[in-house]
């Protein structure tokens, strides 16, 4: 009897040991992402896939909701003092994961490093523009000033990560990607960060909000589609982002898996050489040298018609994506109804070419990152074979991401070094300015402008009309100057838009994820059902 007792005693403590190690285990979570970071760096690249890893170590002033929308995040709250001053008050209890408590010196120090980093792809220094700061009452209020009205600073400090005073003077991009820096905020810290491979999070003690689900969380670099489904069927993932369209309607119907899906705030496009007189990568059909004809409107307008966007979001996406006509859908704010996407039309495209100067067409490369968003290689692939029932002569060149946006921004010499290329674009501030003023408008360090403007569009009725509608503070006189705006753009063409992804995400059964427009998938919000 006492030999059966020592059976059912070891077997219990067996059984609990177990259950333990099961518990620990269910606190590790572990995400296939489609896109690697270029670092994790929060200041480094205006990115989306570092800016949702940066979400989870460093806070912002002011978050964002799901759909965009602004809520407290560092600040607790805010409000305008005057025309040309607005207050935040920092949470009271707010730490880094080193134990300091969040000071105004902090913020500051972040605000001033923002701009500044070295060899950035896509810099942040169009959302600081114009902004002054200083302590106001104590150390946890702190004032932002500008010469004029500026109603959407709020909006632009959700972008901009906040670190420690110490992190942000000292380190360089190179020491954050060593996981040197203990100085966020947020609910995790980075732990390690192996590029091409993966990132490790651990939960940050010190976090004064709500206790996240997870102790751990790895993000796995998964940039096959097929991959991160392979890999979430066999359980190596719990969550993975970005599902293949072909693939959604399999794991749609499996009870073992949970589907969250909303449209995103990406517009897939096409930037264009708009400033160099010869382009380096298009010739004559025969391959002598040719002026620049991507200079030329109606260019630009035949290569828009001459894409079948239904085509590509039935066919290449799989209707997870809607054709585009701006940067951002019409439900988002800015945006203007009267825009409508380019309408399919093959005659018409070859009669503007013609008109142009260009009835035999010209030889023409395209190039774009591989893996980065959802189909970009096929798509790329389609556009080709389109442009080439228009008379073109095309190539494709796809390469890693990483080296595609270096390439793309400044090349060798400082400036982008292709003549077209497809990439996306997500809205960070959930409206259509700072996606407008980084894209196309006027290459412009000092005020911010042109960041992300590969092409070098410029267009003086489009900087001024959005410089106006930066100082308004009434929101519906403001929403009709973007919507102005982004009518002078795109009837101008200085990007091609395609299409607006379909942002979807597949979790394995029991946990619920945050779907949200700005694509980023956080671990702090994905729950336990």
């Amino acid at each position: 009897m006492s030999r059966l007792l020592s059976f059912f005693r070891a077997s219990l403590i067996s059984c609990m040991a177990l259950g333990s190690v099961m518990v620990h285990a269910q606190q590790e979570l572990r995400i296939g992402v489609s896109a690697e970071p270029s670092s994790i760096d929060p200041h480094y690249h205006n990115l989306g896939p570092n800016n949702s890893l940066a979400r989870h170590v460093f806070e912002p002033l002011v978050g964002q909701d799901p759909s965009q929308q602004l809520i407290p995040g560092l600040a607790q709250s805010w409000q305008t003092l005057n025309e040309t001053t607005w207050e935040f008050k920092l949470r009271n209890n707010a730490r880094f994961a080193n134990g300091r408590p969040v000071t105004v010196e902090d913020v500051i120090a972040s605000f001033r490093r923002a701009p500044n980093v070295p060899r950035s792809p896509a810099s942040f220094a169009q959302f600081l523009t114009g902004m002054t700061f200083e302590q106001g009452a104590d150390n946890k209020t702190i004032l932002v000033k500008t010469s004029s009205p500026a109603p959407l600073v709020p909006t632009n400090l959700s972008v901009i990560a906040i670190m420690s005073k110490d992190c942000a003077e000292k380190l360089s991009t190179e020491d954050f990607n060593a996981a040197r820096c203990d100085g966020g905020s947020g609910p995790y810290r980075f732990t390690e960060f192996k590029p091409g491979d993966r990132t490790v999070l651990e939960r940050n003690p010190n976090y004064d909000g709500a206790r996240p689900s997870w102790d751990k969380v790895t993000v796995r670099y998964l940039t096959s589609g097929p991959a991160r489904v392979a890999a979430l069927l066999a359980g190596d993932v719990d969550v993975i982002d970005n599902i293949p369209p072909a693939d959604i309607a399999k794991l749609r119907g499996n009870a073992n898996f949970t589907i969250a899906e909303t449209l995103s705030n990406r517009v897939i496009y096409l930037h264009m050489d708009q400033f160099r007189e010869n382009s380096p990568f298009i010739t004559a059909k025969g391959g002598s040298p040719i002026k620049n004809p991507l200079r030329e409107l109606r260019v630009r307008q035949a290569l828009s018609m001459a894409i079948n966007r239904q085509a590509i979001v039935d066919r290449i996406m799989d209707k997870a994506a809607v054709p585009a006509e701006q940067v951002l859908a019409k439900n988002f704010f800015g945006t203007s109804q009267k825009l409508q996407p380019s309408k399919f039309d093959l005659k018409a495209a070859q009669g503007l070419l013609a008109d142009a100067g260009y009835k035999n067409g010209f030889k023409l490369k395209i190039h774009g990152p591989a893996g980065r968003y959802t189909n970009d290689t096929q798509i790329i692939e389609a556009i080709a074979q389109m442009f080439t029932r228009l008379g073109l002569e095309v190539e494709i060149e796809t390469m890693p991401p990483a080296n595609f946006f270096s390439r793309a921004s400044t090349g060798a010499n400082g400036l982008p070094e292709f003549s077209m290329i497809l990439a996306g674009w997500g809205a960070g501030t959930g409206e259509t300015s700072g996606s407008l003023r980084s894209l196309m408008g006027t290459v412009d360090k000092a005020k911010g402008s042109g960041a992300a403007n590969r092409g070098r569009f410029s267009n003086a009725k489009l900087d001024s009309t959005l410089d106006i509608a930066l100082a308004t503070v009434d929101d519906k006189k403001r929403a009709s100057l973007l919507a102005e705006a982004s009518e002078i753009a795109f009837n101008d063409l200085g990007i091609i838009p395609v299409h607006y992804q379909t942002n979807v995400w597949a979790s394995r059964k029991g946990l619920a994820v945050e779907a949200r427009a700005d694509e980023y998938t956080l671990a702090h919000k994905i729950k336990r059902q």
